[in-house]
């Protein structure tokens, strides 16, 4: 019962915080009247989807014009944090006034910095505005070492400090008693779950204890940022090919310091094949052990989860593009039947590819632990025979 009510009060903190947003206008009467800042055009909605999958240093949850014509942002701003020539700097992007092309000069610790899509540039010293040359490199500005707290960071230390909570006090309960309670309860067959049908029977009864941690923090670190990633909060960790990357290294770490004298041994010199094909099969092995296995890990997570949200935006805009042809009510509802069942689907892919990653990581690390039966024939020459188990393990 404390549980529960500790879980209450600990979501009612977070949902004030997200609540507590900063509004303010960045555009003046005239300029306002001139652009509303609408998206009504396919190529400004092909601009905004875009937007939208690109990392952010605040969250923008909502636009309007008040009665005044100002445009007004409604969301809630996130710390900059960068090393520049003056070195550490820091300020909260709401001084940005959420412009992202550039205009907005903040001037802090005689230094000036200026946001372009989502990235900080320091301005030189008598510069008025960004400048770029034909290859659309800036020729007025550099970029500094950015270390701030920007959307997705926030949603990795979230779901990070959540996880941590929740089995901290999962734990703790099975010091205590035997079935867990409350949230415990939710989480249990998950844990059994990814316990008994992703590592026991990839990694094997001796050595899956050993890479459960891991395999269990990866699989809901992945599940859980999908599901916020389908929010109007705007999350896109694992659709930032930067996220899943970090991810894969770390399986690829695992694997390679984990991996025992067979599993090398098959990789420089595999047994079983003529000696002049064995160096070539070892570049080939090698390969596919330090790039291709980390590359699907990491190009399969971050291309759904990037498709998922440009498929369900661009049927939000049907509403917009098709509002000529069917009428306003029948775009909004094509708009909103397809744009509810590709969400419904969206949660099956969230849990999906957790379920996948996790999944082929602890296949990698099984086969890099693996114990292989030595006792096998050898033809005349030598070279060992390889068994049917054999063939179908290398095929895997």
């Amino acid at each position: 019962m404390k549980t529960s009510i500790y879980s209450i009060k600990f979501f009612g903190l977070l949902l004030t915080c997200l609540l507590t947003i900063n509004v303010f206008a960045n555009q003046s009467n005239e300029q306002a009247q001139q652009d509303d800042g609408r998206v009504s055009t396919p190529s400004e909605i092909e601009e905004y989807i875009l937007h939208h999958l690109k990392d952010s240093h605040g969250f923008h949850l909502v636009s309007y014009t008040n009665d005044a014509g100002e445009r007004v942002h409604v969301g809630f701003p996130l710390p900059v944090i960068v090393y520049g020539n003056d070195g550490f700097t820091t300020f909260m992007s709401s001084e940005f006034h959420h412009d992202s092309e550039g205009k907005v000069i903040v001037e802090k610790n005689g230094s000036r910095f200026v946001n372009y899509h989502s990235k900080i540039y320091e301005l030189e010293e008598g510069a008025t505005e960004l400048v770029f040359d034909e290859a659309h490199h800036p020729v007025n500005a550099s970029k500094p070492l950015d270390l701030s707290i920007t959307k997705s960071v926030f949603g990795i230390l979230v779901v990070g400090l959540l996880m941590l909570w929740w089995f901290s006090s999962l734990a703790r309960q099975y010091k205590k008693r035997s079935i867990p309670k409350g949230f415990g309860r939710v989480l249990e067959p998950l844990v059994i779950y990814v316990r008994d049908e992703i590592a026991r029977p990839n990694i094997g009864e001796k050595k899956y204890r050993k890479f459960t941690g891991y395999l269990l923090t990866v699989f809901f670190f992945i599940w859980i940022l999908n599901l916020i990633g389908l929010t109007p909060l705007g999350f896109n960790v694992t659709g930032q090919i930067a996220v899943t990357a970090a991810l894969a290294v770390l399986t690829l770490i695992i694997y390679v310091f984990s991996g025992n004298k067979d599993f090398w041994g098959h990789i420089f010199w595999m047994p079983g094949v003529p000696i002049l094909i064995r160096p070539i099969l070892a570049v080939i092995e090698l390969v596919g052990t330090l790039i291709i296995k980390p590359f699907s890990l990491l190009v399969r997570l971050f291309a759904n989860i990037s498709a998922g949200h440009i498929i369900l935006m661009s049927l939000i805009a049907i509403m917009i593009n098709l509002k000529a042809d069917l009428t306003p009510v029948g775009s909004t509802a094509l708009s909103f039947v397809l744009s509810l069942f590709i969400s419904v689907i969206e949660l099956l892919v969230a849990f999906l590819q957790a379920y996948i990653f996790t999944m082929l990581s602890a296949l990698f690390i099984g086969m890099a632990v693996a114990e292989h039966d030595h006792d096998h024939e050898h033809d005349a020459h030598g070279n060992e025979v390889p068994d049917a188990e054999d063939i179908r393990e290398n095929f895997i």
